[in-house]
């Protein structure tokens, strides 16, 4: 497990921030949130000027980003070409994303690959197996780490600073009755899961949703992420939740690994 302080930005630490970049970005995440929307309701929304939400959207439609329909204002589809480029530069892209697939159809579960970044989880890959639930989650989707199986294996294999980092930045709040919110009983958790290398989530982040997964290493054995299968506590229980699933996975990252390292 690395120990280093490189690399682990959770945004703790001084803030130095350009107002004007502050509210187009605020803009931005406004229209995610409508889905699209006005410039009186933005203002409303953002407690600024319809001239200030207006200059912003006018540079914005410039530069592709957001598209006007009418009287309404949505984000534009160059977000997509942003968004692809961003995780084509993920370590081992392109072998991670057939794995998801191969994963989906063999399991015949919801399969996921979630990576971490600024102390929250960020959903990079997603595929649907033929008998697989749809959640809440979605490619680009962020969620708190101690909440899901890949989180909590992610946690597992960071150094104790950067742990202690996450949770003062993010806290532990509760999803379910099920979610782990003493700092307390999650080191217990995250200790068991670096003895064992898999990490289980049983109706932590959804009711009635069960989730087995294994972290992935770099060759300097710094966690880049984590493989996760996950489908309801009716189906994923017994031999299949704690030795099947863990075995296929375990063998899937290692092969991705072993990719990685010798590329």
């Amino acid at each position: 497990m690395a120990s280093s302080r490189e690399g682990g930005d959770t945004g703790a630490g001084e803030r130095v921030t350009v107002q004007s970049v502050t509210t187009t970005l605020d803009v931005i995440d406004a229209l995610q949130r409508h889905q699209g929307a006005g410039v009186t309701t933005l203002a409303a929304d953002l407690d600024c000027s319809k001239s200030t939400v207006h200059k912003h959207l006018a540079t914005l439609r410039e530069r592709d980003f957001v598209v006007k329909n009418d009287d309404s204002y949505r984000l534009g589809l160059r977000f997509l070409d942003v968004g692809g480029d961003v995780r084509k530069q993920f370590p081992g892209a392109d072998r991670i994303k057939r794995k998801v697939r191969h994963l989906s159809e063999q399991t015949e579960e919801l399969v996921q690959f979630i990576a971490e970044e600024r102390g929250r989880s960020v959903v990079l890959y997603r595929e649907v197996g033929p008998h697989g639930v749809n959640t809440r989650t979605r490619v680009g989707k962020r969620l708190y780490l101690h909440q899901i199986a890949a989180g909590k294996a992610i946690l597992a294999n960071l150094p104790d600073w950067r742990v202690d980092e996450i949770v003062a930045r993010h806290g532990l709040p509760r999803a379910t009755e099920s979610t782990i919110t003493d700092r307390d009983a999650l080191d217990e958790e995250l200790a068991t899961i670096r003895e064992r290398g898999v990490s289980y989530s049983l109706g932590e982040s959804t009711r009635g949703l069960n989730a087995v997964a294994v972290p992935m290493l770099d060759p300097d054995e710094r966690v880049l992420g984590a493989c996760v299968v996950s489908g309801p506590s009716h189906r994923l229980r017994g031999d299949l939740l704690e030795e099947e699933l863990p075995n296929v996975l375990l063998s899937t990252v290692n092969e991705l690994e072993l990719n990685l390292a010798y590329e």
